[in-house]
């Protein structure tokens, strides 16, 4: 045969592959992603990401620790580390830790990729496919498709300004029987509330007296701008063998670091450090050493990060009268990165996004959050991103846009 009569030959029948996992095909992607990519160009104002202030990165003194890392421990820096993470790391933080009140020894810690990890780990290690999952309404996103992924059932515990109401809570574990509890007590995203101490403190005796795991997440405590700090849940009586707590370098490091961590009792923590392995082994080692390093000066940069955010917030808080509709409402947060507004009732913020980024500037509607029914006039607004210049021309932008809908 020729190859020219090779060449038309028919082909083989072909088989369909086969279909994705179920788990795949039933979690969308986040609507945040989708609408920081409609609203990429440089001439929109965002308030719709979650991002910290790039100008405000210690560039210098990240780069002067990764320098020292590699000048003086190459060999152990570019090397493959052990998957819990680099015993200076968990020593800094854990040293860290008990200064601020809840008593953390290095074996206490996982080192994570990001606190994002954290979750999907958490999810793999207590759950399986069809066991119950509370959590705030309204939610994380990111944490809605964790469990989701896990093929979790997800109810929604109601709330107020401050928080979970700790008497629904009772009532919704005694009726669902659910695995876990999560929770962003700490100006929670996407609202910025904080749980009142006394809250807390429910919370841990209802996990205590009826069986439940609590996942503490805390990425933005430290970005305090007034009022006293709140102790952290998993420091109430308890709460001590059955809370895991979340935290990241994302919000007072730099978030291209990936770095985050959980302090979990001997169980969850060992089940997370199997699941970790076969996700990726351990976290980059000289990412690590250098954070450890950058552990020393920390707390002067997250000082400085501080005074700048207060003042972005508080020029957001001033601007919002003008710029939304007359009968909205919103939260002063007392930290943290998100405010949370609601429109009058006959507005629907999803609905109107793309009227508003015509008029370049961009939030994050509200829907997306909840697990439950959704609030439709709801909305987030990212303020520590841009400059008050630019939050007071997004505002003004915002009015033009909303008032035109």
């Amino acid at each position: 045969m020729s190859v020219i009569e090779s060449a038309s030959a028919p082909l083989p029948t072909r088989a369909a592959v086969p279909s994705l996992a179920a788990r795949a095909a039933s979690v969308g992607g986040s609507p945040v992603r989708d609408i920081l990519a409609v609203t990429s160009r440089p001439e929109v104002i965002n308030f719709a990401g979650g991002l910290p202030a790039p100008e405000l990165f210690d560039r210098e003194g990240i780069a002067a620790a990764f320098r020292d890392v590699l000048d003086e421990t190459p060999a152990q820096a570019l090397q493959y580390s052990t998957t819990e993470g680099e015993p200076s790391l968990r020593s800094g933080l854990a040293a860290r830790m008990s200064a601020r009140g809840l008593a953390t020894d290095a074996d206490d810690l996982l080192i994570t990729t990001g606190s994002q990890q954290g979750l999907s780990l958490l999810a793999t290690a207590l759950l399986d496919p069809g066991d119950t999952v509370l959590v705030e309404d309204p939610c994380y996103l990111a944490a809605l498709q964790a469990f989701g992924l896990a093929g979790a059932r997800i109810v929604a515990v109601p709330g107020d300004a401050d928080g979970v109401d700790v008497r629904a809570l009772e009532e919704l574990v005694a009726r669902e029987r659910p695995k876990l509890l999560y929770t962003v007590p700490t100006f929670q995203n996407p609202t910025g509330r904080t749980l009142p101490a006394e809250r807390r403190a429910a919370v841990a005796e209802v996990a205590a007296r009826c069986g439940l795991w609590i996942v503490e997440d805390d990425p933005y405590g430290e970005l305090r701008y007034e009022g006293e700090r709140v102790p952290w849940i998993a420091s109430y009586p308890g709460a001590e063998d059955r809370t895991v707590l979340l935290g990241s370098f994302s919000k007072v490091m730099a978030p291209g670091l990936r770095l985050g961590w959980l302090r979990a009792p001997a169980a969850p923590r060992r089940a997370c450090a199997v699941a970790k392995q076969a996700a990726d082994l351990h976290t980059p080692t000289v990412n690590q050493l250098a954070a450890a390093r950058y552990l020393t000066g920390l707390d002067a940069h997250v000082a400085r990060v501080r005074d700048v955010y207060r003042e972005r917030r508080d020029a957001m808080l001033a601007g919002l009268a003008e710029a939304l509709p007359e009968g909205s409402t919103w939260n002063r947060p007392e930290g943290g990165m998100f405010l949370w507004a609601r429109l009058p009732e006959s507005y629907d913020t999803t609905a109107l996004l793309p009227g508003v980024v015509r008029h370049d500037v961009a939030y994050v509607p509200g829907a997306p959050f909840y697990a439950g029914e959704p609030d439709r006039a709801t909305l987030r607004l990212c303020f520590v991103t841009q400059t008050p210049e630019e939050i007071r021309e997004g505002l003004r932008r915002l009015a033009d846009g909303l008032g035109q809908a």
